[in-house]
């Protein structure tokens, strides 16, 4: 097996309080309060319950999370999630069924969103 396809299993039965950092994919089960750092690929499996950020190249839910979510790539929100939080990716997927409660931003050409407009000074003449 190369180490392009391996992945980390988080269980069902583990809690973990930190930030979990991993270069390349991860399957989490079990419950996070902190953030997830992932170069590869996040899948937050139906017993996941996330407190923090979730960052990957793509993000799959079926479970909980409470955090903001930023996939490189895409995020695919099965028919058993529930996210409270921000998302933002190249491609969002979601199934019928999904419990979100957040902005999204999704953008297939990933261009840098342009700056507000500056607001008029308040102590301007007006014209």
């Amino acid at each position: 097996m190369s180490s392009e396809n391996q992945e980390s299993v988080i269980g069902a039965d583990v809690e973990i309080i930190g930030t979990i950092k991993s270069n390349g994919s991860i399957r989490l089960d079990g419950k996070l309060e902190g953030e997830l750092l992932c170069g590869g690929n996040a899948i937050l499996g139906k017993n996941a319950q996330v407190k923090g950020n979730v960052t990957a190249t793509s993000v799959t839910i079926e479970g909980k999370i409470n955090g903001n979510l930023l996939a490189k790539d895409k995020i695919e929100m099965k028919a058993s999630a529930t996210v409270n939080g921000d998302i933002k990716a190249r491609r969002l997927s979601v199934e019928d069924g999904v419990t979100f409660v957040g902005r999204s931003e999704v953008n297939p050409n990933s261009q840098p969103t342009p700056p507000p407009a500056p607001a008029p000074q308040s102590g301007a003449p007006q014209r």
